[in-house]
């Protein structure tokens, strides 16, 4: 059980930057990979970004490489994702999840939703144009 907690969301402009965090309550989150999802109003529930357990490995969808970067601190058990030059297509509320990753500290989850065990609350994002 990982049960993460998100924060850090919040209305900029933009081009501006916000840094999303997602804490976990277990001292197992250093065995779980780690995806940041997003759901726009209207829309389903989109992959953003993913971390191996260890933090060497990651993804991210085309909509945001080069803008967004997701990281974690396993002393912390916490996972961040820092977005830049935000777009008001960035808008949405933004999900922490875990999945579980059977032994790989290198295993960089898919972007399918379902693939993930767990998942925070969700965090609003608001980019205003």
């Amino acid at each position: 059980q990982v049960q993460p907690v998100e924060s850090g969301g919040g209305l900029v402009q933009a081009g501006g930057s916000l840094r999303l965090s997602c804490a976990a309550s277990e001292h197992t989150f250093s065995t779980y990979a780690m995806g940041w999802f997003r759901q726009a109003p209207g829309k389903g529930r989109e992959f953003v970004a993913a971390i191996s357990s260890s933090g060497g490995g990651t993804g991210y969808a085309d909509s945001v490489k080069g803008r967004f970067t997701i990281s974690r601190d396993n002393t912390k058990n916490t996972v961040f994702l820092q977005m830049n030059d935000l777009k008001p297509e960035d808008t949405a509320v933004y999900y922490c999840s875990a999945k579980a990753a059977y032994g790989s500290n290198s295993y960089v989850p898919p972007s399918r939703a379902n693939a993930y065990n767990y998942w925070g609350q969700g965090t609003r994002v608001t980019v205003s144009s």
